[in-house]
């Protein structure tokens, strides 16, 4: 094990068309940077939190921030894992994983971005089925729960593709307007029907006691 004290800067995940690594300082400025260079049209809001419409140097500085506030707050109750996502050695983007209370629920969350350099090409999909084998073959999680504006037809689609099932909506304000988030779910039953078998989890197992899968 190269890092014993913090192994899951050893985490990898594999597919054929992309590696997900969790992102160590060096990566945590490169995302950081990605970000700045682009995630969305000005016009639109994809995420919850408007983090993206920070002043250049602002959002870098508090970017790099969060990453480092969600490796200092880690317990196995409440997590967050990023994943920083290669296209042949480029980085493209970030998948989340996160959960609250995972030891008990064994529910993960997920979220992500793409450089707007790397969007519309079946990227986002590849990269949400690699999070989803390391939540239920690698953390044994039983269900998969994600969120997106009901006109995000881009995440939706994604979604959808994945075998999620509807799970209800809510009204939240973002921006000073009212908007509709849809849910969604993925029961581990339901994953399991079209499981991959291409998909490389490494050093999953120095993890799981973070991670509050032991």
């Amino acid at each position: 094990m190269v890092h014993p004290y913090w192994p899951l800067f050893d985490l990898r995940i594999h597919t054929p068309r992309l590696e997900l690594r969790y992102p160590d300082d060096e990566l945590v400025v490169a995302l950081a940077a990605l970000a700045a260079a682009g995630i969305h049209d000005p016009d639109a809001m994809p995420f919850s939190v408007p983090w993206t419409r920070q002043p250049a140097g602002v959002l870098e500085r508090e970017a790099i921030k969060h990453y480092w506030f969600r490796r200092g707050t880690l317990t196995p109750e409440d997590w967050h894992v990023p994943f920083a996502v290669f296209v042949d050695g480029t980085l493209v983007g970030v998948q989340d994983c996160f959960a609250t209370a995972f030891p008990a629920a064994r529910t993960v969350q997920t979220g992500s971005w793409l450089g707007r350099a790397h969007q519309g090409k079946g990227i986002g999909k590849e990269m949400r089925a690699a999070v989803l084998d390391f939540a239920f073959a690698g953390l044994g999680a039983l269900r998969a729960e994600t969120g997106a504006w009901h006109d995000n037809v881009a995440s939706i689609k994604v979604t959808t593709s994945l075998a999620y099932e509807p799970n209800g909506d809510e009204f939240l304000v973002c921006e000073g307007t009212r908007r509709r988030m849809l849910r969604f779910a993925l029961p581990r039953e339901a994953w399991e029907q079209r499981r991959r078998d291409d998909i490389v989890l490494e050093n999953v197992e120095p993890c799981l006691e973070l991670l509050g899968a032991a």
